[in-house]
């Protein structure tokens, strides 16, 4: 692959975000803008192509943010809200564009449909309405977006299988579990490695801190970025300093470069 790829954090918090509504933890009432996240997403750029894995309820905030003119598709890591809810906002660039393409697993189409059962209407639409274009996404058959290879990574999400995606060099994973082996053979050789890290306790259907820096050494990318990160794993500052050097907290709006 020879295109430069741009990655954009628009979101690296779990499903409540930081600061969390009411709360008064220490990390939720910090003034360092690192400690302040919105719901996990990132946007995948390329010669004026935009691609957004995931669109959560913060999603038009992050559109704004970041300027995003023009979208060419949103592929789904799975339904839950946190990564989903945000879908009608894709309507400005309906508008524009005409339908938007998403990629995702049926599993979370036939999701989206029961939810956003209008923007999927074939019959007596209603006139404001966004619509999508769908492309399902398969283990092991990749995805080709704008004549780049995209290969899908199953993983589990406690029991629910759920897709992180390989760019070239780039790999994105969040809400991730378990992987199995076969899987982390077809991320050999990345140059950024980007997975969730929620806490230093355990979860039941999330990487730990211990977990995911495990994992990050499995993988072996040159460098490894954590993301969907609750305010209980500590201040940015200070768990930055913890890690090793190879790994990093990611935070909303870094941008990286490969």
């Amino acid at each position: 692959m020879d295109e430069m790829l741009t990655i954009t954090f628009l979101g690296t918090g779990t499903s409540q975000g930081i600061p969390v509504i009411g709360s008064n933890h220490p990390v939720c009432l910090s003034t360092d803008p690192k400690d302040k996240r919105l719901r996990v997403s990132v946007l995948v750029s390329w010669n004026n192509f935009n691609y957004v894995i995931d669109c959560g309820p913060d999603f038009r905030q992050q559109m704004l943010t970041h300027s995003v003119n023009k979208l060419d598709g949103i592929l789904f890591t799975h339904e839950h809200a946190d990564h989903t809810a945000g879908i009608d906002d894709i309507r400005p660039y309906f508008f524009r564009q005409g339908d938007i393409p998403i990629y995702a697993h049926k599993r979370v189409v036939e999701s989206l449909k029961r939810r956003f059962d209008y923007i999927f209407a074939d019959e007596d639409r209603y006139p404001g309405a966004p619509a999508v274009s769908v492309t399902e996404v398969k283990a092991d058959q990749p995805i080709a977006l704008q004549g780049l290879e995209v290969m899908p990574i199953k993983a589990y999400h406690n029991r629910l299988e759920v897709f992180g995606y390989r760019f070239g060099d780039f790999v994105y994973l969040t809400d991730v579990k378990r992987v199995e082996e076969a899987e982390i053979l077809k991320m050999k050789g990345v140059k950024i490695l980007v997975v969730n890290a929620l806490r230093e306790q355990a979860h039941h259907s999330h990487f730990n801190l211990e977990e995911a820096l495990e994992f990050a050494e499995r993988v072996g990318a040159k460098k490894t970025y954590f993301t969907h990160i609750s305010h209980l794993l500590g201040f940015h500052e200070e768990v930055e300093e913890k890690l090793p050097k190879d790994v990093h907290l990611a935070y909303d709006n870094l941008k990286l470069k490969i």
